[in-house]
């Protein structure tokens, strides 16, 4: 079975799709460098698969240090790249340590390869901006983005856009993400902020758990049902299965270009106060909330029609809010008794 390298392979989505990788079969490399991420994870990976990760230590801003691992792992088929930092309010206060590590760790790996390469690409819905049209398709122009971070995906899209026009030997898959929570059925990996959760639902578990205050919904005042924003939120497992479903789309020669992309997503929308309902319904625990101002880089409503990824990756979303809320929590309680 073919190699599949995974950049960022220790983060929220990276450590699923790894252990998702595994359950089809294929071996694994994972690079890393710990940013955003604890090398306990590793542990817990194979706890799950039964399988020792292959793992290398490696900052993918080093060029001269890419390089060399690319010419000592001819072996590897394809690469999935999650390592880029991924927090819009972050990006917001700090461009450019956005710019600097989602553009070079990216340019890296594919110079490292010599362009020769199957890659599935982590990108996402802030591509889009605010959708003069919902469901937003694939096809929805790209607007002026809302932040740092959602430039670099738009810009990232390019750069591989461009480079396969003139590259027939690089072929991608652009995979645009809505927004990923939950977490793996055994609740042994989810996602682990460093610091205080940029992101919604582990913000919602800490404080449903004792680490975090009341939460902020960030406005209040939007043209949506509840007047709070209103995203597409998806199961992490699912999302993970997404990523296996592209690389195996291009190891068999079956993308209609060597340049595609696809959303993921369920293709229903879910407002903030409705999440926060739904994890009350989900798990019992009563939540503590304020409304506060609109967050700078945010947009007001988005979900994604998801009909390419159904006929062309043949994958669905199956999970529903109930059981993300309730993995996600099950998660948080499992990091309540083990150290992290």
């Amino acid at each position: 079975m073919s190699k599949i390298l995974v950049t960022g392979g220790t983060g929220f989505i990276g450590s699923h799709t790894v252990v998702e990788l595994y359950n089809a079969g294929y071996d694994v490399v994972i690079v890393d460098d710990f940013s955003n991420s604890n090398p306990k994870i590793l542990k817990q990976i194979e706890v799950i698969t039964g399988r020792v990760p292959e793992f290398v230590e490696l900052d993918l801003c080093d060029e001269v240090k890419v390089k060399a691992f690319a010419e000592a792992n001819t072996d590897i088929s394809g690469v999935i790249h999650f390592a880029a930092f991924k927090a819009v309010g972050e990006s917001v206060q700090q461009p450019l340590k956005y710019y600097r590590n989602n553009f070079y760790s990216l340019i890296n790996v594919i110079n490292g390869f010599n362009s020769k390469l199957n890659l599935v690409f982590s990108s996402s819905c802030t591509v889009y901006g605010q959708p003069d049209v919902l469901p937003v398709t694939e096809v929805a122009p790209v607007k002026k983005a809302e932040s740092p971070y959602g430039n670099t995906k738009q810009i990232a899209e390019e750069i591989l856009q461009e480079s396969c026009a003139v590259t027939p030997e690089l072929n991608v898959i652009a995979l645009r993400y809505f927004n990923p929570v939950g977490a793996h059925d055994s609740a042994l990996i989810g996602e682990l902020p460093i610091g205080v959760p940029q992101n919604l639902v582990p913000f919602i578990t800490q404080s449903a758990i004792g680490k975090r205050g009341p939460i902020t919904v960030y406005g209040n005042d939007y043209d949506t049902p509840d007047g709070s924003a209103i995203r597409d939120y998806i199961h992490v497992v699912d999302l993970a299965k997404a990523h296996v479903a592209a690389i195996q789309r291009l190891e068999s020669n079956q993308a209609e270009t060597n340049y595609e992309v696809f959303n993921l997503g369920t293709g229903t929308g879910t407002t903030v106060l409705q999440v926060i309902e739904a994890f009350e319904k989900a798990t019992g625990q009563k939540l503590s909330y304020t409304i506060g101002a609109r967050r700078e880089g945010d947009i007001e409503k988005v979900w994604g029609d998801v009909t390419k990824s159904a006929k062309d990756l043949g994958w669905t979303a199956e999970r529903d809010i109930n059981i993300m809320m309730s993995s996600a929590w099950n998660w948080e309680k499992y990091l309540k008794d083990n150290s992290f």
